[in-house]
Order: structure tokens, then C-alpha cells, then sequence
């Protein structure tokens, strides 16, 4: 019969209630940023990057547990997935800026 150790594990969750959180935030910020700022276009395409990549990062640790895994595998598979993300994002900015 196994013994459930509950020194080291929380009943409440909370890495993921602060990804949440944070998560929450940032999506408001970028929302802000693209409502009411006022900014420039390049500029405000520039920070609603930044926070999406900021939000990419905190899901990855916190949610995704990127920091377990297989090592050198893992990291391949980041740069691949990483990849991706940037030719869909870059890409569709690319052609949404572009159509006439």
C-alpha cells in the first residue's frame, strides 16, 4: 500500500493559480495596449510580442513543466516548437500588413 507523503505537496495549486494570474494579466496588458494606448502601430505590435512571448514562457514553466524531460531531446524540441511559433506569428503579421 502506498503512503501519500503531504509534507512536501500543497492542497492548493499555487504555481498554477499564479501562472493563471499572470497569464490573466498579460492578456489584459496586451488588450490595453491595443485599445487605449495610443501608440504607434509598429510600436504597439512590438510590446503585444513581447508580452506573448513573456506569456509563452510562463505557461511553458508553469504549466508545461518544461524543466522535466529528457535533456538534449527536450531542448530539441523547444527550438523546433519555438521555430514554428515564429514563422505562424511573423508570417501572419507579414501577410495581414500586406493585403490590399
Amino acid at each position: 500500500m502506498m503512503e501519500h507523503n503531504t509534507a512536501n505537496h500543497s492542497r492548493i495549486p499555487w504555481t498554477q493559480i499564479i501562472g493563471f494570474v499572470l497569464s490573466i494579466a498579460l492578456t489584459f496588458l496586451a488588450v490595453w495596449f491595443g485599445l487605449y494606448a495610443g501608440l504607434a502601430y509598429n510600436v504597439m505590435v512590438a510590446l503585444v510580442f513581447v508580452l506573448a512571448f513573456i506569456q509563452a514562457a510562463i505557461q511553458l514553466f508553469m504549466f508545461m513543466h518544461v524543466t522535466e524531460g529528457e535533456g538534449r531531446w527536450q531542448v530539441g524540441k523547444m527550438m523546433s516548437a519555438a521555430f514554428i511559433a515564429l514563422v505562424i506569428v511573423l508570417g501572419s503579421i507579414w501577410v495581414l500588413s500586406n493585403m490590399h
